[in-house]
């Protein structure tokens, strides 16, 4: 029988703070068929845009549709790749710069089988999930977030 995998929110209120990175990491201790980890973390860049500081994204999302577009990122990535597990987040709210605001975390048996896999997750998300983000400027003012090539 065919157990129906349950879609997980990946959304975090506020910032992903170091400690609950660690907690995430340390709870695959027990998890020893895998022997590699690779993860990314994504922080909030103070850019500078015409003279403006960028001090904080404010990140909202369809959150019902981009859980399923997470669930079915992973999914593929189970049917196509001998990975374990995958997790990701993501914050939604104010987020200052300096802060994590993205985690995505990729275990598997080897190295050589996660290599490359954690990119294409982020590649997924970043085409795919409808999650967006306000960048807000030293003097209040704000605009959507331009996503680009090397982001």
């Amino acid at each position: 029988m065919n157990k129906k995998k349950v879609i997980k929110n990946i959304f975090i209120k506020g910032p992903i703070t170091s400690d609950f990175i660690a907690k995430s990491i340390e709870s695959h201790k027990t998890k020893k068929i895998i022997g590699a980890h690779e993860l990314f973390l994504g922080q909030v860049r103070s850019d500078n845009i015409k003279g403006k500081e960028v001090v904080a994204i404010d990140f909202t999302a369809q959150e019902k549709m981009a859980n399923k577009i997470c669930h079915d990122i992973k999914e593929s990535i189970f049917d196509n790749f001998p990975i374990y597990c995958i997790h990701i987040y993501h914050s939604l709210g104010k987020i200052k710069g300096g802060d994590v605001c993205v985690f995505v975390f990729v275990s598997g048996p080897h190295r050589s089988d996660i290599y490359g896999v954690l990119k294409l997750v982020l590649n997924e998300i970043k085409t795919k999930a409808p999650i967006f983000g306000k960048e807000i400027f030293n003097d209040e003012s704000h605009r959507w977030k331009v996503n680009n090539n090397h982001d």
